[in-house]
């Protein structure tokens, strides 16, 4: 099935042309290229061919070309792209592709589409893992940077800082999880810790539900954990994390002063917590979300590769 990615923007079409048809500021928002470049000018009527090339790491890298193969202005004012690309790198699962980016205007701005398709190398085992994988992660990255490229024109978010922040938040999220998933299985489900045993004491558990308490707690924490995993793009489980570490600071202060200030105390781990809770805070509001765009065509049935 062809990948089709959609999204509405508060911008003037000129604005959006220009930073999806310039190749130097396509590069900065698309996470699918490292560097896009335009060949010579063609003559009037020929496509302009392009090359395109995206760094894997350890010194690798995919380079591909293309060719822009129509421009045209539509009779509702909108304009259309046309694009045929291919790799014949060993390293590329795509062959050869072909695709195009519609602009048509709305009553707020324009609505900006892409509906593409490509064939795959390597036989069935390439068709198996682009079905499974591949396919799956391109459409996502594409709909990440269309709302990276959002950010960029609706709120001057430039693209290189939403990345950082998106790697900050999730640097911060995944931290928290950890923290979460961590103490919820060693020292209490697969536990129980003497130390973990002796703070539920101190706070009043009676001695017979303490270490039932002690695992339930431990299952809310992983539960938890799940959570801000799941909810990736909200607040409401980074807001209850950041109020878990104030609150298990104050009572294990009152509670258990002793443990306090041994040398492996929750004051510092809370601390932490607390922090990765508030950075997550502050950096939701400037990154992308792929789900802030549509993945499926308004009309049921397969996406079409043609404007």
């Amino acid at each position: 099935m062809a990948i089709f990615v959609e999204t509405d923007m508060a911008v003037e079409l000129g604005s959006l042309w220009a930073r999806t048809q310039d190749p130097a500021m396509h590069q900065r928002w698309d996470l699918r290229f490292n560097d896009i470049a335009y060949a010579a000018t063609p003559e009037a009527g020929e496509p302009q061919r392009f090359s395109y090339g995206t760094r894997l790491g350890l010194g690798l890298a995919i380079r591909g070309g293309g060719e822009t193969i129509a421009e045209r202005d539509r009779a509702d004012g909108g304009r259309v792209s046309v694009l045929r690309f291919w790799s014949a790198s060993r390293l590329s699962l795509i062959r050869e592709g072909r695709g195009f980016w519609s602009y048509t205007p709305t009553a707020d701005g324009i609505r900006f589409r892409t509906v593409y398709d490509y064939e795959t190398r390597f036989g069935a085992l390439g068709r198996l893992v682009d079905r499974i994988a591949f396919r799956p992660l391109i459409g996502w990255a594409t709909a990440w940077s269309f709302d990276r490229l959002r950010l960029w024109l609706e709120r001057g978010i430039d693209p290189g800082s939403s990345g950082r922040l998106a790697l900050v938040h999730g640097l911060a999220r995944i931290g928290m999880a950890a923290i979460f998933a961590w103490h919820g299985l060693v020292p209490k489900l697969l536990g129980p810790d003497a130390t973990e045993l002796r703070m539920m004491a101190d706070v009043g558990v009676p001695a017979g539900a303490i270490v039932a308490s002690l695992r339930a707690l431990g299952a809310a924490e992983v539960v938890l954990a799940l959570a801000l995993l799941l909810t990736w793009h909200r607040s409401g489980f980074a807001w209850l994390a950041l109020a878990f570490a104030v609150v298990a600071t104050a009572v294990t202060t009152v509670a258990s002063p002793e443990v306090v200030g041994g040398a492996f105390t929750p004051v510092t781990l809370n601390l932490g917590l607390g922090l990765l809770a508030a950075i997550d805070l502050l950096t939701l509001d400037g990154i992308p979300s792929a789900g802030r765009c549509r993945r499926r065509p308004p009309v049921a049935g397969p996406a079409e590769v043609r404007p």
